[in-house]
């Protein structure tokens, strides 16, 4: 059997440091949730605001694609599974 994988970074899940994640906020609705890295999951929340998040980033996909995601996972793809750091909220979100 496999083992599990992050499905934003890719990286090996290991057994701490580890949040679910709804493709579809809570707030609006979204049942259905998918163990992530903290980190990689701090890291979404910390760009997209719940409603970006309903209306373009409910896919895996549409995460990866955006140049913050994919720089992060650039950036932690070096890391090993448990590494955990705060995440910062984006100048971006900040802005609105």
């Amino acid at each position: 059997m496999d083992a599990e994988r992050c499905p934003l970074c890719g990286r090996l899940l290991g057994k701490v440091n580890i949040d679910r994640h709804h493709l579809v906020p809570k707030t609006f609705k979204g049942r259905e949730q998918f163990p992530i890295h903290k980190i990689c999951h701090r890291k979404i929340h910390s760009v997209f605001t719940e409603r970006e998040l309903l209306q373009h980033y409910h896919t895996w996909e549409a995460l990866r694609a955006h140049a913050d995601i994919r720089t992060f996972i650039d950036w932690v793809a070096k890391k090993p599974p448990e590494f955990y750091v705060r995440t910062e909220t984006s100048a971006r979100k900040k802005s609105r």
